[in-house]
């Protein structure tokens, strides 16, 4: 995969680890999932995908690229992979009993239209899953432009910067405050069932560390449950169609 698509569509989940395993119970937590109709928008390679298929047999994923989408066929086989936008999805009206966009909405061309349209493909009473960059956490994960350069990790404190500097870094890739994500709920028929933030995973601190990723998540996970979660990683959030 060349490096200006990876900077623009951002690095998908290649390896099943801690973090995405406890993403999928806190899904489980509030969202039936066994034997339901899903569909995971952005699947990249399909992690998401093949952890749904263990759970239900009517599992689907749209990627936009088309090598990621080849992927994530060879993985699930039985899974039905399509390649298009998340603004438009080849699929009906109320396909879908669940539909996931796991940290996708900050690299489309239109987050708008994509949630609109992750609302138009599930049910009345379905359910829509949202995990997406929050603007108060203290790195930028997608990397930054330096002028002309760019450089991927960890960039401190420039999601703090305002709007038109942060652009300068990060042209590439949004991060949302929860008031930027509750301005996109706003325009749809949907109801807020839940609306938090939520810490990393730390794998790969575990890797080389694991006492220290235990140390990390037991503070952090704490933190999740007091007002401090506002500086978590992502913001986990789930509505239901009207």
């Amino acid at each position: 995969m060349s490096e200006d698509k990876t900077i623009t569509l951002g690095h998908p989940s290649y390896v099943w680890r801690a973090g995405q395993d406890r993403r999928l119970k806190l899904m489980q937590d509030y969202v039936p999932l066994a034997g339901q109709r899903i569909l995971d928008v952005g699947c990249g390679v399909g992690m998401y995908v093949r952890a749904f298929s263990a759970l239900s047999p009517h599992v689907y994923g749209v990627e936009i690229d088309q090598e990621r989408a080849r992927q994530a066929g060879a993985l699930v086989p039985r899974a039905g992979i399509s390649v298009a936008p998340a603004e438009r999805l080849p699929f009906p009206d109320a396909a879908f009993d669940v539909v996931l966009l796991h940290e996708v909405i900050e690299h489309v061309d239109d987050d708008a239209q994509a949630l609109a349209e992750a609302c138009r493909v599930t049910r009345t009473g379905g359910h829509v899953i949202i995990f997406a960059p929050n603007r108060r956490y203290f790195f930028e994960t997608h990397g930054a432009y330096f002028g002309s350069r760019y450089v991927f990790g960890l960039i401190p404190l420039v999601n703090w910067f305002p709007d038109p500097l942060r652009r300068r870094f990060c042209p590439h890739v949004r991060a949302y405050t929860p008031g930027d994500i509750r301005e996109l709920l706003a325009r749809l028929s949907c109801r807020e069932l839940v609306f938090t933030q939520i810490y990393p995973g730390y794998d790969h601190i575990a890797a080389h560390r694991p006492h220290l990723a235990t140390l990390l998540r037991r503070i952090t996970y704490a933190l999740e449950r007091t007002p401090l979660r506002t500086f978590g990683l992502s913001h986990f959030v789930v509505v239901q169609r009207l």
